[in-house]
């Protein structure tokens, strides 16, 4: 069946799951109410029967004394008596004979009755003794016997009531089981549609390069969220494309012209052209740092561009030995020049990482900490393990940073307020590369306090394949 809404499937799911429920309820109901009509009919049985051997207990001294008085006096008016208190005798004695089992007694109690309605007063004083006897003692034996019956009876109402409450516990445990069920297929069918939003998001995010096929059935409004999701998709991936190319081509086309204004600026402070007054070649020095400084933006906005596009970090074991190693060696020259040292804290002897991201990290801060850092202080860098993190931490001396400033300066072209010991205005991609490098590898940059430095760029990088 279609469901046209979400409401609808959250709906149907509360009903299909209550009717497991309503089952119970109508279950219980209909045994509680046969449990009470049988309690209340056992009851007045009881009452009923108990009542009747009352009854026949006392007209059997009533018979006794009037058949007695008859065998004594032989007055004829006794027998309408006696025949009168046996018959209600009988009337008492049916009702309760048809629910026994046994018919001895009954019977036996039957004959004496007739015995007694035949007698006729000149019988032997021993058979009127034995009779009567026997008679007292028949109705002694059916007063038991209905006394077992009614035990019996109530020993069988017990047992049914046990019976209906585990056949009750029984069918409440199936019926809660198939409630659970019935939740979790319902839960499953309501998060069916959300997770594939969640699949959608999740691929947009990491900049897949396919998206889980649009659903053909579900709630409507899913559908169309998700037909929404995939238009937005398509935008981001149209504005992405055109950053990526506005970034190459402009700076590929600054280039250009950038390289004839160099050509040209050097063929004045040669001189090729002619001599230069001092006005002029002062004139010509802030041409020559400015065409410096273009270039080192239009190489850091290549450099920028080249992160955005390597939407998928390849992470490999890197053996931190050799490649901090290269990493110093291939900047010496500049740590050299500030008069800096590199103090190493390495704990780790590999770490598993995307080995061109790791690398760019390194050199960003490095450039940041001899740009902005206290000559002829140390740089310390640590690596070490904490829980599942690899973590780099890059320490310098220098102007610290306002804790309000911190996570601004992690923002494309964000500069900092300290001036550069190279003297060149900077274009705030460095750490905000750090931070790209990072968050491609699934960690992050951030500023921390130390104790022992007074900036401290911190990156931590999962260790995904410990956690394989």
């Amino acid at each position: 069946m279609q469901l046209g809404s979400l409401r609808q499937l959250t709906l149907i799911s509360f009903v299909v799951v209550l009717v497991p429920l309503a089952l119970l309820v109508g279950y219980s109901q209909i045994k509680l109410s046969e449990i009470g009509q049988i309690a209340t009919n056992e009851a007045e049985y009881s009452v009923n029967t108990v009542r009747r051997v009352s009854k026949m207990e006392s007209l059997s001294v009533d018979i006794e004394r009037l058949v007695r008085q008859y065998h004594i006096v032989k007055k004829d008016a006794l027998k309408p008596l006696i025949e009168k208190s046996t018959q209600r005798f009988i009337d008492y004695q049916i009702p309760v004979c048809e629910q026994l089992l046994g018919k001895r007694n009954c019977n036996s109690l039957i004959e004496r009755i007739n015995w007694i309605n035949q007698y006729s007063g000149t019988e032997d004083q021993l058979l009127l003794d034995a009779q009567l006897a026997e008679f007292k003692q028949n109705l002694y034996d059916l007063a038991a016997q209905v006394d077992l019956s009614l035990d019996k009876r109530i020993q069988d109402q017990q047992f049914y009531v046990s019976s209906v409450q585990q056949t009750q516990f029984w069918l409440t445990a199936c019926l809660l089981g198939a409630s659970f069920l019935l939740i979790m297929f319902g839960s499953k069918a309501i998060l069916k549609p959300v997770t594939r939003l969640e699949r959608i998001i999740t691929a947009m995010s990491r900049q897949e390069d396919t998206l889980p096929v649009i659903a053909t059935s579900g709630p409507k409004e899913l559908i169309v969220l998700e037909q929404k999701l995939y238009r937005l998709a398509g935008r981001l991936i149209q504005l992405e494309n055109l950053r990526h190319a506005l970034l190459r081509h402009a700076s590929h086309e600054l280039k250009t012209p950038l390289a004839s204004i160099k050509e040209g600026c050097s063929l004045l402070t040669e001189q090729v052209v002619g001599p230069l007054n001092a006005d002029q070649k002062e004139v010509l020095s802030l041409l020559n740092s400015s065409t410096d400084r273009l270039n080192l933006l239009i190489v850091q906005l290549l450099d920028y561009n080249l992160l955005l596009q390597q939407a998928k970090p390849v992470f490999s074991r890197i053996n931190t030995e050799i490649f901090i190693e290269e990493f110093v060696t291939e900047n010496s020259l500049a740590i050299k020049q500030h008069d800096n040292q590199i103090d190493m804290k390495i704990e780790l002897s590999t770490i598993f990482a995307d080995q061109k991201l790791f690398r760019r990290i390194l050199d960003n801060l490095v450039s940041n900490a001899i740009a902005h850092g206290s000559k002829g202080s140390p740089i310390i860098i640590s690596l070490y393990q904490k829980n599942n993190m690899q973590v780099l931490d890059f320490a310098n001396s220098g102007k610290k940073i306002a804790v309000e400033q911190r996570h601004v300066l992690f923002q494309p072209f964000s500069r900092g307020e300290g001036v550069r010991n190279d003297r060149v205005t900077g274009s705030g991609l460095g750490l905000s590369i750090v931070a790209d490098c990072a968050r491609m590898m699934f960690g992050k940059a951030e500023m921390v306090e130390v104790d022992y430095a007074d900036v401290c760029i911190r990156v931590k990088i999962p260790n995904k394949e410990a956690s394989i």
